[in-house]
């Protein structure tokens, strides 16, 4: 059977588990498997045999059991038809914040008193997630030192179970397996790894169950509560996507979008990770996504909050605080900060600790800073709740100096980043290596302008401008802002737009040269509303021809091009984040027949996968395959892809 992977998240933990239930450690590859906490991975194998061999899947872990918060599967010793199984094991598992729980249920299947030997292999390597990406980097970790000890099992004390733990100067990970009832013993195994065995008992058709509980104890975090069972588990869950979703009403009249927005809340809920406010308040916002980023991202969390905007604005009202307590104040090259910088990305685990990554706090983002005042004023203006604004005002006149100064409107009359050497070389949304490229896939060079970014930082001074002159109640700053908005939409219009193609560049390169590439970037310029109304129809309509629309999104790339690839992750797929900006903006130049079809086309997707939109998919076209064909590398659940069915529904109604 083929062992395809499910994955259980909880706010900052997630396992990928084998459809057996089981973690087998490899590296590499899509998506490893383990139990993940805070960036490091603290279950390394978990691996089950019965009476010395690895048993087979009757009934693997299912898609609905995992969305559900539990992995279920139904194992057999190995057999045959002749000789049916002596029992049957049901496996259930969960996972909370830190922990790790799984119910075994061993049932005999004989008329008399039948004995089994269960043994679980364990190990937690605490490999750092960076460690585990399929880029062939290696990390010196000079003086680190594993250990692994068994708990109780001391005279007249019966074995409790295992910990193991990993010590490189002051850092300190801990992972601690409990089981009851206790093992009869634990074994070496030469690698190590503990092989946790019981000798079980069974009546005649009797049951016998092992209750087994993982807790990880990341540096600096404090300690787990474990909950009893999955069962509980899973109703903690339950309990949690009800509430958060408590009070949303979702127009039913399009029963798919529907299900897509049902869909994206819950995993939304599940996404939620801490983080804390410039007082130090504790907060609760959206993760970026699983498996690779489940940490807070400025740019993913900033245009998830929007895209909830309307539905949930308490997810605004912690992002918000929570970038502006992250917010740079100084400049740090490592980390490409500079003052008034929205922050990138925040990480915990051991390499960034000891800046062997730059992304403990990592500002390599030319678009979080835009970003976050398009979101305060959006959010200033929905909610009518200016208290938020009054208390962020220091931070947004520091952003609104960072897109000036050092983010180069005033210098180079743009947006602009540099490519950083030891972190991203791209620096808008499309981060990848390759993704800013001209038709013919030559790399921009030099400082780089993105059209996008441009969109962004027109919205943000025009809604910026609003918020000086309504709120804060300085009229010469509103003024300035307005006017600087003005300047750019005109410069853009001159520079950008390629009137051989009706269409405007990427981006401008170095040297101020057009970047020709035909890519939806485009659409978020509808979404900003940086193109006037005859360029912003003419880009819509062309949006929505056979090359850029692929029947279930719009590429990300028009096909037809050389740069073009349709599993490429930003040259030629399809991405429902930036479908949903595309379409809130096809709607914003009244080019609402253009937004319905994109709208379709993401909400087909969503119905052929569970009603879940990923994180990308390829860019072949819909009379290629019945099905969007998946991207290979994309993440499980993603944040912005959770929250794009509600944009949707702003878009284009239920």
């Amino acid at each position: 059977m083929n062992d395809r992977r499910q994955t259980l998240v909880r706010g900052g933990t997630f396992a990928v588990l084998g459809s057996g239930g089981d973690i087998s450690g490899v590296r590499g590859g899509t998506a490893p498997d383990g139990l993940f906490v805070r960036d490091a991975r603290h279950l390394s194998r978990w691996q089950l045999t019965v009476d010395g061999a690895v048993p087979e899947i009757l009934a693997p872990v299912s898609d609905t059991d995992a969305d559900a918060g539990v992995a279920r599967c139904v194992l057999v010793p190995r057999g045959g038809r002749q000789e049916p199984a002596s029992c049957t094991l049901f496996r259930e598992q969960a996972v909370t914040d830190g922990a790790f729980v799984e119910s075994l249920r061993v049932t005999c299947n004989r008329a008399v008193p039948t004995t089994v030997r269960l043994a679980l292999t364990v190990d937690a390597d605490f490999t750092d997630q960076f460690e585990l990406r399929s880029d062939h980097r290696t990390y010196a970790k000079t003086g680190a030192v594993r250990s692994r000890k068994v708990i109780g099992g001391g005279e007249g004390e019966e074995i409790r179970g295992i910990e193991f733990a990993y010590r490189r100067r002051e850092w300190c990970s801990r992972t601690t397996v409990t089981a009851e009832p206790a093992p009869d013993a634990v074994e070496e195994t030469g690698t190590g790894a503990r092989r946790l065995v019981w000798t079980l008992g069974l009546d005649a058709h009797g049951t016998a169950e092992v209750a087994l509980r993982v807790a990880a104890h990341p540096h600096g975090a404090p300690g787990p509560r474990v909950p009893a069972t999955p069962k509980e588990a899973a109703a903690q869950l339950d309990s949690l996507e009800t509430d958060f979703a408590s009070g949303i009403e979702i127009p039913g009249g399009w029963p798919d979008l529907a299900a897509a927005c049902r869909r994206g809340l819950a995993d939304l809920a599940v996404l939620q990770v801490s983080a804390s406010g410039p007082d130090g308040e504790a907060l609760s916002v959206p993760a970026a996504g699983v498996p690779w980023f489940v940490t807070l991202l400025g740019r993913d969390a900033l245009l998830t909050s929007l895209f909830a905007l309307p539905y949930l604005p308490r997810l605004a009202a912690a992002t918000l605080p929570a970038l502006a307590a992250a917010q740079a104040t100084e400049a740090t090259d490592g980390a490409v900060a500079q003052p008034g910088k929205i922050v990138h990305e925040v990480r915990y685990g051991e390499l960034a600790h000891f800046g062997q990554v730059p992304y403990g706090r990592y500002y390599g983002s030319v678009d979080a800073t835009p970003l976050f005042l398009v979101l305060l004023g959006a959010y200033t203006e929905q909610s009518g709740d200016t208290a938020l604004a009054r208390r962020l005002e220091p931070h947004a006149r520091a952003a609104v100096g960072w897109l000036l100064d050092h983010g180069g409107l005033t210098s180079r009359g743009y947006l602009v980043y540099r490519a950083d050497e030891g972190g991203l070389a791209n620096q808008n949304w499309k981060d990848s290596p390759g993704a800013i490229c001209s038709a013919d896939g030559s790399r921009a060079t030099g400082p780089v302008m993105a059209a996008g970014a441009q969109g962004y930082a027109y919205d943000a001074l025009g809604r910026t401008a609003w918020l000086a002159r309504t709120v804060w109640g300085d009229d010469v700053y509103a003024d300035l802002l307005t006017q600087t908005a003005a300047d750019l939409r005109d410069r853009f219009q001159r520079d950008f737009w390629m009137p051989s193609r009706g269409f405007p560049a990427l981006a401008l390169d170095g040297e101020g040269q057009q970047v020709d590439a035909l890519a939806s970037d485009a659409g978020h310029l509808l979404w900003s509303g940086l193109l006037d109304k005859e360029y912003g129809e003419t880009v819509g309509r062309r949006l929505l021809e056979a090359d850029f629309f692929s029947g279930w999104g719009v590429r990300t790339l028009a096909a037809g091009q050389p740069a073009y690839h349709p599993l490429s992750y930003h040259r030629g797929s399809v991405w429902p984040h930036d479908n949903a900006l595309i379409t809130l903006g096809l709607a914003r130049y009244g080019l609402h027949d253009e937004a319905r079809a994109v709208a379709r086309g993401l909400v087909a997707a969503a119905s052929r996968g569970g009603d879940r939109l990923p994180e990308v998919i390829a860019g072949y076209g819909r009379e290629s395959y019945p099905g969007p064909v998946p991207y290979p590398h994309a993440c499980v659940r993603e944040s912005r892809s959770a929250a794009a069915p509600l944009a949707l529904l702003s878009a284009v109604g239920g």
